[in-house]
């Protein structure tokens, strides 16, 4: 057996090599220095520190390895009993008190205080900007076109030009129709003085009464051609005015059906055009909406690229049969107009409706309960129930409260039915809270 310092008695061979061994790791001077400064920490002013970080160090490490240090070595008797008191001494101050409950910090919570009552709803749909009238173009008569210029989107005034048929064939066209005047005149002057003869030789008994009727009949009927004839020289001069098409109104152009230098009949679509200053959006609507518009009702419409351009529409037309399952169209003109507007931009239609109840408060989105247990899609007889958290000032707390939700304007939903003006419902953060959780209110600005 090995002995420590203060032991006595000298042994050879192994056991002198196995005392040496264990003089030399458990008689050195710093172990029994570092007992009695033990003693004195855990006697000491900061004890209860101590004790607190020791309790864990000597249940995972000290206690295992005292184990595997008794299995490998015997100390002896008087110098173990002292290192183990240490040991004790020190395991027993760590767990003779229990550490103090850490308290829960208090959660900071901002609040949206309930005091605007809405008494409207705002229904938003998204549409396509669209042109309000769309005109096709053509000409009245057949011809060569000559070379264009058109591109589409290109914005044209009142009576510029559009396109140009070759007059070549147009003219021509009056020559022949002025030559057929002429000829059919020198007929009719012809017939007019075979009758004029006739009569004469009648009054003297010198022809008969067939001869003079012959010749009223050539007569008129070489009238009648000179009169066609002056209608085909008047057309043929009309079809050589209107060989240039030109724009009825301030527009834009839609789209050009035709190439240049090809032959078009009458009646064959050039363009198409459309007014600058006139446009409309087209969308969809449930059955419950339909039946609470009329043609007339006010609106507003909102470019979605530019959200802070507004503009006043009108309803102008509604489907009474769907286009669809319980789909309807309804159409809005545009009451006024804006630089920035072009056909086929998207925009938001918004329609205003009365809520079903007496009045209603709106609430940011932000503050509803995304927990799975809203309720079904709000309609004028049973509005939706959704559930938000509201801060009951007495008990520093918050609580749930359901309430009903009948519509919604911009980025807030409104209740009408289940908060009252003065109210403070949890605006965010609401994810993190629970029924009857302490919390503190945020101060403005914080």
């Amino acid at each position: 057996m090995c002995a420590f310092a203060g032991g006595t008695g000298a042994v050879s061979g192994k056991a002198g090599i196995r005392t040496q061994r264990c003089r030399g790791r458990y008689s050195n001077p710093f172990l029994r220095l570092a007992g009695k400064n033990a003693l004195k920490i855990v006697n000491g002013p900061d004890r209860d520190r101590f004790r607190l970080s020791f309790a864990s160090c000597a249940r995972r490490v000290l206690a295992p390895t005292l184990g595997k240090m008794a299995n490998r070595v015997r100390l002896a008797g008087e110098t173990m009993f002292r290192f183990l008191g240490v040991l004790v001494a020190l395991a027993l101050a760590a767990c003779s008190e229990e550490p103090a409950p850490v308290e829960k910090p208090v959660r900071a919570l901002k609040t949206y205080t309930v005091s605007e009552a809405e008494r409207a709803t705002v229904r938003r749909f998204p549409a396509v900007l669209e042109p309000a009238e769309l005109n096709i173009l053509s000409f009245e008569a057949a011809g060569k076109l000559q070379q264009l210029g058109l591109s589409v989107g290109q914005r044209l005034s009142a009576g510029e030009e559009i396109a140009r048929l070759d007059p070549a064939s147009l003219i021509l066209q009056v020559e022949t129709a002025q030559a057929g005047v002429e000829e059919a005149t020198a007929a009719a002057e012809n017939a007019a003085d075979t009758l004029g003869r006739q009569e004469e030789l009648m009054r003297r008994g010198a022809t008969t009464q067939a001869n003079v009727d012959d010749a009223k009949t050539k007569a008129r009927t070489s009238a009648a051609s000179l009169a066609q004839a002056r209608k085909s020289l008047e057309s043929a001069e009309q079809n050589l005015d209107k060989s240039v098409l030109k724009m009825p109104f301030d527009g834009v152009i839609n789209s050009v059906d035709v190439v240049s230098f090809s032959t078009v009949s009458a009646g064959t679509p050039i363009a198409s055009v459309y007014p600058a200053d006139r446009f409309e959006v087209s969308f969809s609507v449930n059955f419950d909406t339909v039946n609470r518009l009329v043609v007339g009702k006010p609106a507003k419409i909102r470019l979605a690229d530019r959200p802070d351009i507004t503009l006043d529409a009108v309803v102008s037309e509604i489907g009474s049969r769907a286009d669809s399952v319980s789909s309807f169209p309804v159409v809005m003109e545009l009451r006024e107009t804006h630089p920035l507007l072009k056909a086929g931009m998207a925009v938001e239609a918004a329609l205003e409706f009365e809520l079903p109840a007496e009045q209603g408060y709106r609430i940011p989105l932000s503050a509803f309960i995304k927990d799975g247990h809203s309720g079904e899609r709000a309609t004028p007889d049973s509005p939706a129930r959704m559930g938000i958290f509201v801060y009951d000032a007495a008990s520093g707390t918050v609580k749930r409260r359901d309430v009903a939700v009948g519509g919604v304007i911009d980025n807030s939903l409104i209740v009408i039915d289940g908060l009252a003006p003065g109210d403070k419902v949890a605006s965010a953060g609401v994810s993190f809270l629970v029924e009857g959780q302490k919390v503190k209110l945020l101060q403005d600005g914080e």
